[in-house]
């Protein structure tokens, strides 16, 4: 059409415009409401969608839509649109923001089956946060026994922890748990002469901490000289801080070499294949 030539206009799903260009996660919403608003027939959105619909972060932004209807999808389908149909248990459908959605926990079972181990891990952490009972979801993949990702899924649930606090706190334990390191506490308190301070991951027991620090942490110079007294005041009681940034996860056999080198030599490694694709 004439408005997305001029670019006035941008395409975001068939027959769905916005008047402003959008990118990453406010495109990927953009395209679920332009999706719901063309259907009639009953549906809900799953899996990664249901995740973005929820406010759950993602380590990618999806690049399809998913949803789930209990009618056959059309011949007529939009490549971008991916239909999961067949049964819905209406117990385990909701509403957000006025989109129809799968349940928190289903959507967390959902992503845990069909993500990599490390954008399942990043849903995971964040839907415990958000509200999702472990529990529910692995009764839930129990009664999917034998279906593929099911054991994988189990596996991410089970370490899965909602002291993560971003996505970058998730990938930083990922790359560590996938490691063979000890599985780190999350939201570890340290007393200080200033206050209990809250280190991102850590093993209080060799009083070994692991900070993500993003630019986020720094918006002015009062920023730095807070987080300086913090370093100095961790330090102060014998604790050693890792601190990692988003380079870091790109090198995932440097940093877990580094984190090593702190631990006590008779640790040994743990395999978690699940996380290994």
């Amino acid at each position: 059409m004439a408005r997305e030539r001029q670019g006035t206009w941008q395409r975001v799903t068939r027959g769905g415009y916005v008047a402003t260009p959008v990118a990453g996660r406010a495109r990927a919403l953009a395209t679920i409401v332009g999706v719901h608003e063309r259907l009639t027939a009953p549906h809900w959105f799953s899996h990664e969608s249901a995740a973005v619909v929820w406010g759950l972060p993602t380590w990618r932004t999806p690049r399809v839509t998913h949803l789930r209807q209990g009618s056959r999808p059309s011949a007529r389908r939009d490549p971008r649109v991916l239909r999961h149909s067949g049964d819905v248990d209406l117990q385990l459908m909701t509403t957000v923001h006025g989109l129809p959605v799968t349940g928190l926990t289903l959507t967390l079972v959902d992503c845990a089956r069909t993500l990599a181990p490390l954008d399942a891990l990043v849903v995971a952490d964040a839907a415990l946060r958000a509200g999702a009972d472990r529990d529910s979801a692995l009764a839930m993949l129990d009664s999917s026994r034998g279906r593929p990702g099911v054991a994988r899924a189990r596996a991410v649930i089970e370490l899965a922890d909602d002291g993560a606090e971003s996505a970058r706190e998730s990938a930083t334990r990922f790359v560590l748990l996938r490691g063979g390191l000890p599985c780190p506490q999350t939201q570890v308190p340290v007393m200080t002469r200033l206050g209990t301070f809250w280190a991102d991951l850590g093993w209080e027991e060799w009083k070994l901490l692991v900070e993500y620090d993003g630019l986020a942490k720094y918006s002015s110079p009062d920023d730095l000289v807070r987080e300086k007294r913090r370093r100095d005041a961790i330090a102060e009681v014998g604790c050693r801080t890792l601190h990692v940034v988003k380079e870091d996860l790109l090198a995932p056999a440097q940093l877990c070499a580094r984190v090593r080198r702190l631990l006590p030599p008779d640790i040994q490694p743990v395999r978690r294949p699940c996380l290994i694709i």
